[in-house]
């Protein structure tokens, strides 16, 4: 049984008439008799009666007709469905990004996407630098939102593993981040050395080591080194912990918004390098979805 064979039967069904049907699909009159009689023998059942001179279908052939449908309307999906993930407009996209991105960068991007493939299945979570490298390149994620190297003055540089293509989609400065009520709260700009006798409130090294160990030579380039008394592993934490009075800390911008009441954030004067925000993926991925979400980057 064939897929040609259900459709013609399913038109001569609507039609009740070999000769109309014939004309829909395209065929002559002998060749569809043939197919509907071929079919007929395939399934072993009639499909068709004459009562008084009318063509009518039998009860086997209004059961059929049924599923017959079915499987044409199924198989119509099936072949859209093909098309439309060739197309990149269905599938997943398993996207990993940095806690840095979460402000700006990763909303404004996935809401166009969004918008554009809305039944593409996000696959998201945060993950630091290193750790999107290594997927990246065992293939494990397709596509990666990081910070390729950190800016020149810290103490660790990490660096996309060969193989892997990048695209920079933002340039991020560093600010204060202070309690609203901290002495240089009132200032716009303040330099990073008016911050050496402050408490901080620190990433924690295992959550962001190039981040980390950049800002710490940050502050040792300006004069000293922070007194690190509270450590987070994500940015919403740190942010809570200086409105609660523990401390000032630095922070890559774009910034979690908060109530001014609490927190403030403050450029630095000093003259400090941007940290690049970087798309990450392997050229090896021939993802149609990959492909989609990098053209509209």
């Amino acid at each position: 049984m064939e897929l040609r064979q259900l459709r013609s039967f399913v038109v001569v069904a609507e039609e009740m008439n070999v000769g109309r049907a014939a004309i829909r699909l395209h065929l002559t009159q002998p060749s569809l008799s043939r197919q509907i009689a071929a079919l007929e023998r395939d399934l072993g059942v009639e499909l068709f009666a004459r009562v008084k001179r009318r063509f009518v279908l039998t009860a086997a052939g209004e059961t059929f007709l049924a599923e017959a449908q079915d499987l044409l309307r199924r198989s119509d999906e099936a072949v859209r469905a093909a098309q439309r993930t060739q197309r990149g407009e269905l599938g997943t996209l398993r996207l990993r990004f940095v806690q840095s991105a979460t402000f700006e960068p990763l909303p404004r991007i996935l809401g166009a996407f969004r918008r554009t493939y809305p039944e593409v299945v996000l696959d998201l979570e945060a993950w630091t630098t290193l750790r999107q490298t290594e997927a990246l390149r065992d293939g494990r994620i397709d596509v990666g939102l990081l910070r390729p190297t950190a800016p020149a003055g810290g103490t660790a540089v990490v660096r996309l593993t060969p193989g892997l293509a990048s695209r920079v989609v933002a340039e991020d400065t560093l600010v204060a981040v202070l309690p609203a009520r901290h002495r240089l709260a009132r200032r716009k700009r303040i330099r990073l050395a008016e911050l050496a006798e402050e408490p901080f409130v620190f990433y924690s090294r295992p959550s962001g080591p190039v981040v980390h160990d950049t800002i710490v030579g940050f502050c040792r380039a300006a004069g000293f080194t922070p007194r690190i008394e509270q450590d987070a592993a994500d940015v919403q934490t740190i942010v809570s912990l200086v409105a609660a009075g523990l401390g000032v800390s630095l922070l890559i911008s774009p910034t979690p918004p908060t109530n001014p009441d609490a927190v403030v954030y403050r450029e630095l004067s000093d003259d400090l390098p941007p940290w690049q925000l970087s798309v990450a993926w392997s050229p090896n991925n021939r993802s149609p979805v990959l492909a989609r979400f990098l053209e509209l980057v």
